[in-house]
């Protein structure tokens, strides 16, 4: 173990699949505040310890906006664009999160609810019409968040190649090149800027028309720009991430060999989720850096004004000081304040979203399919590339 000003390097080289990074386990033990290196801009500290990962993620000295086109510690060759929700600090984020965070309530999405299960309920019917043998992200857990957020935003689901090659390169590995990213950007922008005409010319019942309304009542309360960018952020995140969490645990509950157990006992599905939610790593090493604007105790580290700060939720998931056995994969965990949404102004604001379609989706497989199984080895499903962002298998083929 090196000290904490000896810089190591990072992002870690991550385990097989979905396996969390060793080295997190030594650091919250002996050295939770990390210098590290990282592949471009120089170095920042790496945070892995639940209680001062917390504090990165809420305290106000930690900027997300400072980090906007600085050359400050990253993982990718790009400079952080901008421009979008998850760039913002307060008051600025707070305006906009304000703008959308309704649509994303407990109480709409609940409205939602019976058509996330009308479509589980169609894919399943697809599925049964394939079977027995299936790819479940192709024909499960990719379309059924895909079609949700084009239904809120009133994309049509034939434009949603647009968005899916933009979220792929997004979070994908080292390997891909600014250029390509900003390409991919440049299209779905302007996609979604004649989405947004379309929908101005003729409002439909949906997100996207209640934003354009709040722009066009009143342009202090949101740009053009800004509207354009909250649908791009929707659309990319509101669905690549649900749907890597519904493979993922799938894969997790059949290779563990407890998916029998919660088809004999569906009450516990509620704590299966949360508890699925915590120990199963959506990324790998990867976290956003934030930028500290004042000299800030951590710990026992002073950061400095400028530094970059890494807090690593998927190691807090895992603090020992939090969670009673947190290697164990406890689908009765009562007590479970993991991190998986994050935390302070930037929690995510699609949480009950992607609780209400993940519980839908795993409790619609296990009501329909109790003998489900992998229909390949575990040694043969392909996954997405060890540096992406985002964590899961490109096909998990599956048999009943």
């Amino acid at each position: 173990m090196t000290k904490p000003d000896q810089a190591m390097t990072y992002p870690f080289p991550d385990g097989r699949q979905l396996e969390v990074p060793t080295e997190f386990a030594e650091l919250r033990a002996k050295c939770p505040v990390q210098r590290v290196a990282l592949p471009y801009g120089g170095e920042g500290w790496l945070v892995t310890r639940q209680t001062e990962v917390r504090t990165v993620l809420g305290d106000p000295r930690f900027s997300r906006a400072a980090t906007v086109q600085a050359d400050i510690p990253r993982t990718k060759e790009w400079l952080n664009p901008g421009g979008d929700i998850l760039s913002l600090d307060p008051p600025e984020h707070s305006r906009l999160r304000r703008l959308v965070s309704g649509a994303f309530s407990r109480r709409n999405v609940e409205l939602w609810r019976p058509r996330i299960e009308e479509l589980a309920g169609e894919l399943v019917a697809g599925m049964r019409a394939a079977g027995p043998h299936v790819d479940l992200v192709e024909s499960f857990s990719m379309p059924l968040p895909i079609t949700v957020i084009c239904e809120m935003l009133g994309v049509p689901a034939a434009d949603r190649h647009l968005f899916e090659r933009f979220s792929e390169l997004l979070f994908s590995g080292t390997g891909v090149a600014a250029e390509e990213v900003r390409q991919a950007a440049v299209s779905l922008t302007a996609y979604l800027t004649e989405h947004v005409a379309r929908h101005r010319a003729k409002p439909q019942d949906d997100l996207l028309s209640q934003l354009i309304a709040a722009r066009d009542e009143d342009e202090g309360r949101l740009t053009e720009e800004e509207l354009v960018s909250l649908g791009v952020t929707i659309l990319a995140a509101g669905h690549e991430t649900t749907a890597n969490a519904i493979a993922n645990f799938v894969y997790t509950l059949l290779t563990e060999g407890i998916w029998s157990g919660l088809v004999e006992r569906p009450e516990r599905l509620d704590t299966a989720v949360e508890e699925l939610l915590r120990h199963v790593p959506l990324g790998g090493s990867e976290s956003l850096p934030r930028i500290a604007t004042e000299d800030v105790e951590l710990g026992d580290t002073t950061v400095r004004k400028g530094e970059a700060v890494f807090p690593a939720m998927v190691s807090a998931n895992f603090d020992g000081a939090v969670f009673t056995n947190p290697q164990l994969l406890d689908l009765d965990r009562s007590h479970n304040p993991h991190l998986a949404f994050g935390y302070g102004p930037h929690f995510c604001l699609g949480a009950q979203l992607a609780r209400t379609e993940i519980r839908t989706a795993l409790g619609t497989l296990l009501r329909e399919f109790p003998e489900l199984h992998l229909g390949v080895r575990q040694a043969d499903i392909v996954w997405r590339e060890e540096t992406a962002l985002i964590r899961g298998p490109r096909r998990l083929p599956v048999a009943w």
